[in-house]
Protein backbone atom coordinates (compact mmCIF):
# COMPACT_ATOMS: atom_id res chain seq x y z
CA UNK A 1 0.00 0.00 0.00
CA UNK A 2 1.14 3.27 -0.52
CA UNK A 3 -0.25 6.94 -1.86
CA UNK A 4 -1.50 6.52 -4.94
CA UNK A 5 -3.76 3.65 -3.83
CA UNK A 6 -4.90 5.22 -0.41
CA UNK A 7 -8.95 5.80 -0.89
CA UNK A 8 -11.61 5.96 1.99
CA UNK A 9 -13.75 3.05 3.33
CA UNK A 10 -16.59 1.79 2.12
CA UNK A 11 -19.60 4.12 3.01
CA UNK A 12 -17.43 6.36 5.27
CA UNK A 13 -17.63 9.34 2.61
CA UNK A 14 -20.17 11.28 0.62
CA UNK A 15 -19.82 12.30 -2.80
CA UNK A 16 -20.45 16.33 -2.25
CA UNK A 17 -20.90 18.29 -4.95
CA UNK A 18 -19.05 21.87 -4.55
CA UNK A 19 -20.99 25.03 -6.36
CA UNK A 20 -19.71 27.68 -7.36
CA UNK A 21 -16.53 26.12 -8.18
CA UNK A 22 -16.03 26.79 -12.28
CA UNK A 23 -18.05 26.06 -15.19
CA UNK A 24 -16.55 22.56 -15.78
CA UNK A 25 -17.98 21.18 -12.21
CA UNK A 26 -21.94 21.39 -13.59
CA UNK A 27 -22.69 23.84 -10.81
CA UNK A 28 -20.96 26.93 -11.95
CA UNK A 29 -21.81 30.30 -12.91
CA UNK A 30 -24.76 30.98 -10.70
CA UNK A 31 -24.58 28.09 -8.76
CA UNK A 32 -27.75 27.02 -8.85
CA UNK A 33 -29.34 30.10 -7.19
CA UNK A 34 -31.21 31.13 -10.63
CA UNK A 35 -30.59 34.50 -12.19
CA UNK A 36 -30.89 38.07 -10.17
CA UNK A 37 -33.40 38.19 -7.09
CA UNK A 38 -33.41 38.27 -3.38
CA UNK A 39 -32.30 34.55 -2.95
CA UNK A 40 -29.81 35.24 -5.56
CA UNK A 41 -27.79 37.28 -3.28
CA UNK A 42 -25.50 36.14 -0.49
CA UNK A 43 -27.05 36.51 2.93
CA UNK A 44 -29.84 36.33 1.93
CA UNK A 45 -33.08 34.91 4.33
CA UNK A 46 -36.70 35.46 3.74
CA UNK A 47 -38.82 35.87 7.07
CA UNK A 48 -41.16 33.06 8.35
CA UNK A 49 -44.51 33.11 6.81
CA UNK A 50 -43.63 35.21 3.65
CA UNK A 51 -45.44 34.38 0.55
CA UNK A 52 -43.87 35.96 -2.31
CA UNK A 53 -45.18 39.04 -1.78
CA UNK A 54 -48.95 37.90 -1.18
CA UNK A 55 -50.21 39.00 1.77
CA UNK A 56 -49.30 36.46 4.24
CA UNK A 57 -52.04 34.43 6.09
CA UNK A 58 -50.85 35.80 9.41
CA UNK A 59 -51.84 39.16 8.66
CA UNK A 60 -54.86 38.53 6.58
CA UNK A 61 -56.89 36.54 9.14
CA UNK A 62 -59.06 38.42 11.25
CA UNK A 63 -57.73 38.50 14.94
CA UNK A 64 -60.45 39.14 17.70
CA UNK A 65 -60.95 38.37 21.31
CA UNK A 66 -59.30 38.90 24.50
CA UNK A 67 -56.09 37.06 26.12
CA UNK A 68 -55.72 38.10 30.01
CA UNK A 69 -52.19 37.74 30.73
CA UNK A 70 -52.93 37.54 34.19
CA UNK A 71 -55.08 34.18 34.33
CA UNK A 72 -54.38 31.23 36.43
CA UNK A 73 -54.34 27.99 35.14
CA UNK A 74 -55.20 25.28 37.27
CA UNK A 75 -54.64 21.70 37.06
CA UNK A 76 -58.16 20.19 37.47
CA UNK A 77 -58.34 17.07 40.19
CA UNK A 78 -61.54 15.16 40.85
CA UNK A 79 -62.53 13.84 44.03
CA UNK A 80 -62.81 10.49 42.42
CA UNK A 81 -58.99 10.69 41.76
CA UNK A 82 -58.63 11.26 45.32
CA UNK A 83 -60.64 8.74 45.92
CA UNK A 84 -58.48 6.57 44.15
CA UNK A 85 -55.32 7.62 45.77
CA UNK A 86 -57.23 6.81 48.87
CA UNK A 87 -57.67 3.44 47.96
CA UNK A 88 -54.13 2.75 47.54
CA UNK A 89 -53.36 3.70 51.09
CA UNK A 90 -52.48 7.84 50.95
CA UNK A 91 -54.05 9.46 53.00
CA UNK A 92 -52.50 13.22 53.13
CA UNK A 93 -52.30 14.59 49.80
CA UNK A 94 -50.29 17.50 48.95
CA UNK A 95 -49.58 18.88 45.22
CA UNK A 96 -46.39 16.44 45.50
CA UNK A 97 -47.95 13.68 46.40
CA UNK A 98 -49.95 14.13 43.04
CA UNK A 99 -47.06 14.54 40.89
CA UNK A 100 -45.51 11.09 41.89
CA UNK A 101 -48.55 9.46 41.31
CA UNK A 102 -49.05 10.88 37.65
CA UNK A 103 -52.17 13.37 38.69
CA UNK A 104 -50.10 16.61 38.02
CA UNK A 105 -47.34 17.99 36.38
CA UNK A 106 -44.52 19.39 38.50
CA UNK A 107 -45.10 22.98 38.39
CA UNK A 108 -48.68 23.03 38.03
CA UNK A 109 -51.30 24.57 40.32
CA UNK A 110 -53.91 22.17 41.43
CA UNK A 111 -57.81 22.85 42.15
CA UNK A 112 -59.53 20.17 43.78
CA UNK A 113 -63.18 19.76 42.15
CA UNK A 114 -66.39 18.14 43.18
CA UNK A 115 -66.40 15.19 40.55
CA UNK A 116 -67.15 11.76 41.49
CA UNK A 117 -67.80 10.01 45.00
CA UNK A 118 -65.65 10.53 47.91
CA UNK A 119 -65.83 8.29 51.33
CA UNK A 120 -62.33 8.42 52.45
CA UNK A 121 -61.29 10.75 55.42
CA UNK A 122 -58.81 12.65 54.09
CA UNK A 123 -55.91 15.36 54.73
CA UNK A 124 -56.07 17.26 51.43
CA UNK A 125 -53.52 20.45 51.02
CA UNK A 126 -53.92 22.55 47.68
CA UNK A 127 -53.88 25.89 45.98
CA UNK A 128 -57.38 26.34 45.61
CA UNK A 129 -60.99 24.42 46.62
CA UNK A 130 -64.54 24.84 44.71
CA UNK A 131 -66.79 25.14 47.58
CA UNK A 132 -68.70 22.02 47.04
CA UNK A 133 -65.45 20.08 46.92
CA UNK A 134 -64.47 21.42 50.03
CA UNK A 135 -67.93 20.81 51.37
CA UNK A 136 -67.46 16.79 50.45
CA UNK A 137 -64.21 16.62 51.66
CA UNK A 138 -65.17 18.12 55.11
CA UNK A 139 -68.53 16.24 55.28
CA UNK A 140 -66.71 13.22 55.52
CA UNK A 141 -64.36 14.31 58.16
CA UNK A 142 -61.52 15.22 56.40
CA UNK A 143 -59.41 18.45 56.31
CA UNK A 144 -58.88 21.21 53.72
CA UNK A 145 -55.93 23.25 53.41
CA UNK A 146 -54.81 26.10 50.96
CA UNK A 147 -51.22 25.44 50.07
Amino acid sequence: MDLSNLKPAEGSSKNKTRKGRGQGSGKGGTSTRGHKGAQARSGAKRKIGFQGGQMPLQRLVPKFGFTNLNRVEYCPVNLSTLQKLADKGIVAITPEVLVENGVAQKKELVKILAYGELTAKLEVKAHAFSAKAKEMIEAVGGTCEKY
